[in-house]
């Protein structure tokens, strides 16, 4: 018995447990990834700053604050439907894999999103215009079900251990590089053509956009390669499935397991704790990205009174500082670890937001600038940090599937919610804090969930083994596991048999 306890205690890494990862192909999946969430945020952008004018376009005999709300009733509906995208795309990508479903996403995401620039007006159509931007707004929202986990994962499973923050944020990277084109695009053709030919016709040109940039995603998704993590997972699924025929058949419990039902079952029954964190950090980020994003350019212009393209210009500037510090934060995360930059993020946000809306309240140039930095300061946080936590919170078999159904949920009810929300909470109270009072509750939130967060930064990812950059970082990681196996069992040893010296 002492014998078989001390081998297992010794066991330790080796060189076919470290999986060493090919720059090029890094490069490739962390560029592919990134692509779709640029396109996906580019329209995100161009509706959160078209969000007056849609208005006017598809729900005309609105008063202005209707139409608002019913342009982000349209814009929430759509994350109404992402978890059933989660729920399908998910799991799916931990069957099939993670390329198949990312192309899959892509091409539903762009397709949508150039149709909105045909739909005719609701002066030509009548009621049947708001039904068709409906109907494309529920396209692209289950699509995005898929989206998001999926680049995430892909990019968690290809990465280092020790690089995963830093490579990890460059998938939000494209996120705000999206929502910066789509929004500047909007505020360029403001400025040039006026909001008058912006209703018209010019709101049209920035959805159009949308064709060539699927198209070239598509591209550059269709040529990667399947993830390490998941070809390995898939290799041992195949193995242990024929051993089950060879000694007589498979084993139905296994069978049961390894269908959807019985994923979906695993996820809640088996990691529920990992799910409710997830939750919270997903509704900590996307709260405070939405209020930014989405409703901050309208809420100025539309409740404070602030010129359109003033609002436009200064949350711009404000996504250009996200894109600029966003890869910093990432690799901050790699050292100083995800947990803590969550934890500070959290509590800054709590004890930042109202003095940030105070200053946006202010009026004229400055002071609303400086507020909208201070918003912007605190969204890197969460930023640069979610794309290399979130996926460490589940093993490989499950991992696609349970963070597209924790992630979704968590937008659906909160995230996407925000803009809805704050608007009627606005126009229902007449206060202009309502976006403060928001944040803040979502930093409490958010400080929970990190406080139950374990740190994974430099750490594998659950169910896979270590990733390296290179042959030299492999040997160390299997030498230093041998030697701590070793110094492991010598203790066990000594304590076996001097349970009384102390040691």
């Amino acid at each position: 018995m002492l014998r078989i306890l001390l081998r297992r205690r010794k066991q330790s890494l080796t060189a076919d447990d470290v999986t060493i990862t090919d720059k090029p192909e890094v490069r490739r999946a962390v560029s592919a990834a990134a692509l779709g969430n640029t396109m996906e945020w580019f329209d995100f952008g161009v509706y959160a700053y078209l969000a007056g004018t849609l208005g006017k376009v598809f729900f005309p005999s609105s008063s202005p604050g209707a139409q608002v709300v019913s342009t982000f009733a349209t814009f929430a509906a759509a994350f109404l439907v992402r978890p059933l995208g989660g729920l399908i795309f998910g799991p799916l990508g931990d069957r099939i894999g993670r390329k198949r479903v990312l192309a899959a996403t892509m091409i539903m995401m762009a397709i949508s999103t150039f149709a909105v620039g045909f739909l005719p007006s609701y002066a030509a159509i009548g009621f049947s215009a708001p039904i068709l931007l409906l109907i494309c707004r529920l396209v692209q929202g289950f699509s995005t079900g898929g989206e998001y986990a999926g680049a995430t994962t892909y990019i968690a499973e290809y990465a280092p251990d020790k690089r995963r923050g830093f490579l990890g944020s460059w998938l939000d990277f494209g996120t705000f590089v999206g929502y910066s084109l789509g929004s500047g695009m909007v505020t360029i053709l403001t400025a040039v053509i006026g909001e008058d030919s912006m209703v018209s016709w010019g709101w049209r040109l920035p959805f159009l956009v949308a064709g060539p940039l699927g198209l070239i995603g598509l591209y550059m998704r269709l040529r990667l390669e399947e993830t390490p993590a998941f070809q390995r997972e898939a290799e041992q699924a195949h193995e242990e499935a024929e051993k089950a025929r060879s000694e007589g058949g498979e084993d139905p419990v296994e069978v049961a397991r390894q269908s959807g039902h019985g994923r979906l079952k695993e996820i809640f029954t088996q990691h529920w704790e990992a799910v409710l964190i997830c939750m919270g950090l997903v509704l900590l980020y996307n709260v405070t990205n939405y209020m930014v994003t989405s409703y901050l350019p309208t809420f100025m212009s539309e409740t404070l009174g602030e010129d359109d393209l003033t609002a436009q210009l200064l949350v711009l500037g404000t996504m250009i500082v996200v894109v600029l510090t966003i890869t910093t934060v990432g690799r901050t995360s790699d050292r100083w670890g995800r947990r803590p930059v969550f934890m500070a993020g959290s509590i800054a946000l709590i004890a930042l937001a109202a003095p940030a809306v105070l200053l946006i309240r202010a009026g004229g140039i400055l002071l609303p600038a400086f507020g909208c930095l201070i918003l912007g300061l605190l969204l890197v946080c969460f930023a640069g940090t979610s794309a290399s936590t979130l996926p460490a919170l589940f093993p490989t078999r499950l991992r696609y599937g349970a963070l597209s159904i924790s992630f979704n949920i968590s937008v659906s009810l909160f995230g996407g919610t925000t803009p809805l929300i704050a608007s009627a909470l606005v126009q229902a109270t007449g206060s202009e804090m309502v976006p403060a009072y928001y944040l803040m509750a979502a930093g409490v939130i958010g400080l929970v969930a990190s406080f139950f967060l374990h740190e994974t930064a430099g750490k594998p990812l659950r169910g896979s083994g270590p990733m390296v950059e290179n042959e030299e970082q492999a040997q160390q990681l299997v030498a230093l596991s041998r030697t701590q196996a070793g110094r492991r069992a010598r203790d066990l040893w000594i304590r076996l048999r001097h349970p009384w010296s102390g040691h």
